[in-house]
């Protein structure tokens, strides 16, 4: 027996593992401070009452023999799938039932994909990166390049003739840097795939903060995509699903590779692999899109802008650099004075009782920079802002 090598190869703690133990650390040495937690991409408020009422109603139906329901379709009911396309129709993007696969996350599926992938394929990654694009492939030993993000091009980097990439990751509104593709970025990467028969894993899991009606909120608005990209998107921080677990994966039928469709070879994997999202959770993430649902989401998802616009005000007064926080629910900030990443971590837990993300868990290129989070309630971010707008002030 021999195990997977590749394993090895990761570092030996997941990022937000280490930021938790650092901070269990401090507050067990320093019990008086009150900890406010700007780090983790969680969302604090509940769910919103129709998707509530959904749970119940749809938990009711367990418990009768007419409408219990056992296993359902692997690839989702079409009562969600349904709601989905409708949705899209409205970003004019037309969408077959048998093109959306409902998952229980988007984190699960773009690890899943990888599946239909060879080892020997080449994998490009901005830098930096939500960590598991890098660890999946890394688990499955495949090469990784990666394409720089910087200031020098807002974090937005654009496709280089001189790379050549199999499987390429875009993420937009993108974590960590909350930076956002316009059309133009979007179509080029979508021409640079065309060019070389590569197929683009696209991660829309924020694009409902999308506030600007000129920027893109799938890729599939950009034409000649579903040739080439595989969308992902998740009604975790969409709906607040975090601890319900609902999302979906759109896999086009145009998406054909070695004379085989993706589509049906995604369809076989989860077959095989995944029993389904519960039917309960699916009448939840239904809801979301009923006027109700609707309306109240988007009552949750302006909450957490304003956290951002508070923050973002924050760093303005103090004439620090940053991305985001306009269009997405993360703030990027440069650290002050020069500071490393972890140095200002420490520098803020310690003087501030404020966490955040140090970049460099992101990527060489995160070096230097600090995200924090608009996933709190209004008392604690203006809180941490106050005590951020002191300490730096100074």
């Amino acid at each position: 027996m021999k195990i997977n090598q590749h394993y090895l190869q990761l570092e030996k703690s997941y990022l937000f593992t280490m930021i938790g133990k650092k901070v269990a650390q401090f507050q067990q040495q320093h019990p008086e401070v009150d900890i406010i937690r700007l780090g983790i991409g969680d969302v604090t408020l509940p769910l919103c009452p129709a998707v509530v009422e959904a749970l119940e109603s749809a938990s009711r139906e367990m418990g009768v023999k007419e409408t219990f329901h056992g296993y359902g379709p692997e690839q989702g009911y079409d009562f969600l799938k349904e709601k989905i396309a409708g949705y899209y129709a409205e970003k004019g993007v037309t969408l077959a039932l048998d093109e959306i696969f409902i998952s229980d996350g988007a984190k699960s599926d773009l690890g899943n994909i990888l599946d239909l992938f060879d080892a020997d394929n080449t994998v490009l990654i901005p830098d930096p990166v939500y960590p598991v694009y890098v660890d999946t492939n890394i688990m499955a030993g495949r090469k990784v390049v990666f394409a720089d993000a910087d200031a020098s091009n807002g974090f937005l980097p654009l496709p280089d003739e001189n790379t050549d990439a199999d499987i390429i990751y875009i993420c937009s509104p993108n974590n960590p840097t909350g930076a956002v593709y316009d059309h133009a970025g979007l179509k080029a990467w979508v021409d640079y795939a065309k060019k070389r028969d590569a197929v683009i894993l696209f991660d829309a899991a924020y694009e409902s903060f999308v506030a600007d009606p000129s920027l893109p909120r799938s890729i599939y608005e950009v034409e000649g995509a579903k040739e080439v990209a595989i969308e992902f998107c998740s009604f975790s921080k969409t709906a607040g699903f975090t601890g319900t677990r609902c999302g979906y994966t759109i896999v086009p039928d145009a998406l054909v590779r070695g004379g085989v469709a993706l589509n049906g070879l995604w369809l076989r994997r989860q077959t095989t692999k995944f029993n389904g999202v519960p039917y309960i959770i699916q009448k939840g993430a239904a809801a979301v899109f009923s006027e109700e649902g609707r309306r109240q989401t988007l009552a949750n998802i302006d909450y957490y802008r304003e956290n951002a616009r508070i923050l973002a005000d924050t760093l303005d007064r103090l004439g620090i650099r940053y991305t985001g926080g306009k269009n997405s629910p993360y703030i990027w900030m440069e650290c002050p004075n020069g500071m490393k990443s972890w140095e200002f971590f420490d520098y803020l837990l310690e003087n501030a009782g404020v966490v955040g993300t140090p970049g460099a868990g992101f990527g060489a290129n995160g070096e230097g920079y600090f995200r924090l989070t608009a996933f709190n309630d209004h008392e604690n971010t203006e809180k941490a802002a106050k005590r951020i707008e002191k300490l730096l002030s100074k």
